[in-house]
C-alpha cells in the first residue's frame, strides 16, 4: 500500500491533505482515527468608511428683500435692511436708527451663514435662518461688540 501527503498552502491558512492509494483488493483501507485541523480562510480586515466632515452648504441662504431688526451693545437701536443678491453675493444699505445713518452695505453668504458691512465701519457676522437672522457685529473704529437680530418684512 502506498501513501502520498500534499500540503496546499493559500494565503495565511494552510491545510494537510492525505490521501491514500490501496492495491486493487478488496481489503478496506486503513485510515487514521485523527484529522489535521482546518482553518476557514477570512477577508482582510477593512477600514470602516470614512464619515463625511460636515461642510457649509453650497446653496446660498436666500435674503434679497427688506429685513428690521434691532441691535445692542454700545449702541441700542432700530435698523432696517434692504438687500440685492446674486448668488453667494449680497449688496444694499442699511438705515441705523442711532446713531442715525444709512450706509451701503456688501457682504457674502455661504449655506446659511452671512457676513456683511460697511467699509471701515461695522463688520456684521451671523446665521440666517429662513426668515430671521441673528448674529454679533464689531464696531471697527473702537472693537467694541455687540448682537443684533431680524425678520424679513
Amino acid at each position: 500500500m502506498k501513501r502520498a501527503i500534499v500540503m496546499f498552502t493559500t494565503g495565511l491558512t494552510a491545510a494537510a491533505l492525505v490521501a491514500a492509494c490501496g492495491s486493487s483488493s478488496n481489503a478496506p483501507t486503513p485510515t487514521s482515527s485523527s484529522s489535521a485541523p482546518t482553518a476557514t480562510p477570512t477577508a482582510p480586515p477593512t477600514a470602516p468608511p470614512a464619515t463625511p466632515t460636515p461642510t457649509a452648504s453650497s446653496t446660498a441662504a436666500q435674503v434679497a428683500g427688506s429685513w428690521s431688526g434691532t441691535y445692542s451693545g454700545p449702541f441700542n437701536g432700530t435698523f432696517t435692511l434692504t438687500w440685492n443678491q446674486t448668488g453667494s453675493d449680497v449688496n444694499g444699505s442699511i438705515k441705523l436708527s442711532s446713531p442715525a445713518d444709512t450706509l451701503n452695505i456688501t457682504g457674502t453668504l455661504t449655506g446659511n451663514a452671512i457676513s456683511f458691512g460697511a467699509v471701515g465701519v461695522v463688520a456684521y457676522t451671523g446665521t440666517v435662518n429662513g426668515n430671521s437672522m441673528s448674529g454679533s457685529y464689531v464696531d471697527r473704529a473702537n472693537g467694541q461688540t455687540g448682537t443684533w437680530s431680524a425678520t424679513k418684512s
